[in-house]
């Protein structure tokens, strides 16, 4: 099931998981850990490191529990450095994972993916753009972000946060429309109004068809996306109007 759920393999997700972990980690040990972080008012650096080093906990507790967990590490050990925290909980959550085929069963949020597939693919993505994060508020070189792994987290975050967490929280659109996004060879549309939170992969046709449509290099829709690059960080044709609705939701399902 995974591998349908995404347009990228599994076993290069799990990789780049492990390359990206290290390179926040590092990130993180060459910043200033109390700098503010743009993207996440009110944290620091500190914080981005300590809410990531707990989640990859978490997702390891909730793997070989079958549920979610009760109470885990939140907070470095006594002496232990930021950077540390974060690699241990990383090389944990790798082996974890590593252990296991990605179609196996697990205990996740998304009922159309329970696997472990599911937790490769989604602490990626979650440790990609907050080692963005990280970067942005160190005003630090940013590395990038891989255009394979940029097409996968656009469509995590379009069929995931915005066509199923948007729902679970009750959030709709207040004006019907559709958005189609083109990044490279791949395209989806994304339709939101009063009665309806969805998005699907479709061809560039239909893409061209939506009300608005976002074209940009992979990463800079992934990052746009995200809430990680400005509302004219990408090109819109259309009215601009659904446009900005789908960025201003997304805002709200991936906060």
């Amino acid at each position: 099931m995974s591998r349908e759920h995404g347009p990228v393999d599994q076993g290069r997700l799990l990789t780049a998981l492990g390359i990206e972990g290290r390179q926040l980690a590092e990130a993180v040990h060459a910043a200033p850990t109390e700098a503010p972080v743009p993207a996440c008012p009110g944290w620091s650096i500190a914080e981005v490191a300590r809410h990531v080093g707990s989640l990859y906990r978490m997702v390891r507790r909730r793997l070989t529990d079958g549920r979610s967990p009760e109470d885990w590490p939140r907070e470095p050990e006594p002496g232990q450095s930021l950077q540390a925290f974060l690699e241990a909980g990383l090389s944990e959550l790798l082996d974890e994972l590593a252990a296991h085929d990605p179609e196996e069963r697990a205990d996740t949020w998304w009922p159309a993916d329970r696997t472990y597939g599911f937790w490769r693919r989604r602490m990626l993505h979650e440790t990609v753009v907050h080692r963005v994060d990280v970067e942005q508020a160190a005003g630090a070189e940013p590395r990038g972000v891989p255009e394979d792994v940029a097409i996968d987290g656009i469509d995590e975050v379009l069929t995931l946060w915005f066509g199923q967490k948007l729902p679970m929280l009750g959030l709709t659109g207040t004006k019907a429309g559709s958005v189609g996004v083109r990044a490279g060879a791949h395209s989806w549309i994304a339709r939101a109004g009063p009665d309806t939170t969805e998005a699907w992969r479709c061809s560039a046709e239909e893409a061209e068809a939506a009300d608005d449509v976002v074209t940009a290099r992979p990463a800079q829709i992934y990052l746009w996306l995200w809430g990680r690059a400005s509302l004219t960080s990408v090109t819109v044709r259309g009215v601009h109007d659904q446009a900005a609705q789908l960025w201003a939701l997304l805002r709200l399902a991936t906060r």
